[in-house]
């Protein structure tokens, strides 16, 4: 029998998925040092997920990838020292680790809560319809400059105007999510995750911001037993500020030492979904890369965005096939179409230590699908290569590191990044 063990440790910084190219066995961490030892034998493969020395399921696993408190990572361990410049070796070192999400996430992200491996309970499960082939998606919105006025606008009414965006599709009332908690002693408890509906009374209602910009409402006290609540609250019939500290605007950029962007020059369209973390920890933070656009992609500052039990976070992204629409991709999915939670391919995007971390993964192991055009990390002062195509995940000075499970990672310490879709 073959036993792979899979390492994990508690993450310190800002995670993105670091493969170790080029062998049969891949490692998951919280951002620190990483080791792995393989033993082989004979007979079957059996795979052991570790954290911190002690034996995880492959579920808790499922929950850390999706929602970006685990990753998996590069090479034997992690460093929290600043990204090396861009004329060091091809391969770059391991980022600070950080939930690119219930490490992801998300996400997600515990095992971190980041983002959940499947929807709630009583969410629906039948398969979406099919890429439709509609017009775009309108994600621009509007007032994103905008102070809101807390405590003046109706629970029953989506802030559009102060720069969230409606996504109608959740059946959600335009919100990205919601969460009622039952409890708040300790923490929150007995959260409840609603499928339909409105930001009702002491609910917690998530929302989604154009691209380049992220939410920043979320409260200071979160899940009793690690989950993540975001958004603003619904208190006396008003939406209340939850995070006003750190901006009295719903939405804020990433970090600003670097731009980060993907570029579609594909002929169809792709959605590419972010984990709603802190929230919900699902995959319905929609961006649509219409044919021939330019986007940017939001890049979390470590040092001024949510932290998970005092561990920082990054941003992770869903990319789904091409031609499916965000009303399809950017929500619970089912195993019978690689959409949704069950894309084939995941994005790792946050800034800790002076560089960005950017990450190209397979959504493993909720999925062995393969996303079917190439995506590919370029910019003049990204350090390292990375590059996914084919079914393989390529690093190297040629893109000659390849593996067919394990993705890869560079750095970028200033100027822009492009995800390329070809």
């Amino acid at each position: 029998m073959k036993i792979t063990l899979a390492l994990l440790t508690t993450a310190v910084s800002v995670s993105a998925a670091q493969p170790h190219v080029g062998h049969a066995h891949q490692h998951l961490h919280h951002k620190r040092d990483v080791v792995t030892d393989v033993t082989v034998v004979p007979g079957p493969t059996v795979v052991a997920y570790i954290l911190d020395g002690e034996s995880i399921s492959s579920d808790e696993v499922k929950q850390g990838i999706a929602n970006g408190t685990l990753i998996w990572a590069a090479n034997g361990g992690l460093k929290e020292n600043p990204a090396p410049p861009a004329s060091t070796p091809s391969s770059p070192p391991p980022p600070p680790s950080s939930p690119a999400p219930y490490q992801a996430p998300s996400p997600p992200p515990p095992p971190p809560q980041a983002s959940p491996s499947g929807p709630p309970d009583d969410a629906p499960h039948g398969p979406p319809s099919g890429p439709p082939s509609g017009s775009p998606w309108d994600q621009n919105g509007s007032g994103v400059d905008t102070p809101f006025p807390n405590g003046e606008v109706s629970c029953d009414d989506f802030p559009s105007d102060y720069g969230a965006i409606p996504v109608s599709w959740l059946n959600l009332g335009g919100w990205t999510g919601i969460q009622t908690p039952g409890s708040d002693s300790g923490g929150y408890g007995d959260i409840h995750t609603a499928t339909e509906g409105g930001c009702n009374e002491g609910s917690f209602c998530s929302y989604a911001c154009p691209p380049g910009y992220q939410k920043s409402q979320w409260p200071e006290t979160q899940g009793s037993t690690g989950q993540s609540v975001g958004g603003l609250q619904c208190k006396n019939g008003k939406l209340q500020l939850t995070n006003s500290g750190l901006s009295d605007k719903l939405c804020m950029e990433g970090a600003s030492q670097v731009k980060v962007q993907i570029k579609n020059t594909l002929g169809e369209q792709v959605a590419v979904c972010r984990t709603d973390y802190p929230g919900t920890e699902g995959e319905t933070v929609p961006l649509d890369a219409q044919p021939g656009s330019t986007n940017p992609l939001t890049c979390p500052d470590s040092d001024s965005y949510y932290m998970w039990q005092g561990s920082h976070t990054s941003a992770q992204y869903y990319v789904n096939p091409a031609g499916v629409s965000v009303e399809d991709g950017c929500q619970w999915g089912s195993p019978s179409n690689p959409w949704g939670n069950y894309a084939p391919l995941n994005l790792g995007v946050g800034y800790s230590n002076g560089a960005a971390w950017l990450s190209i993964f397979q959504n493993a192991p909720t999925t062995d699908a393969k996303l079917d055009f190439t995506v590919e990390i370029v910019g003049d002062g990204v350090s390292g290569t990375c590059k996914y195509s084919n079914g393989q995940y390529c690093g190297g000075a040629n893109y000659d590191d390849c593996s067919d499970s394990v993705g890869c990672t560079v750095s970028l310490s200033s100027g822009t990044a492009t995800f390329i879709f070809s």
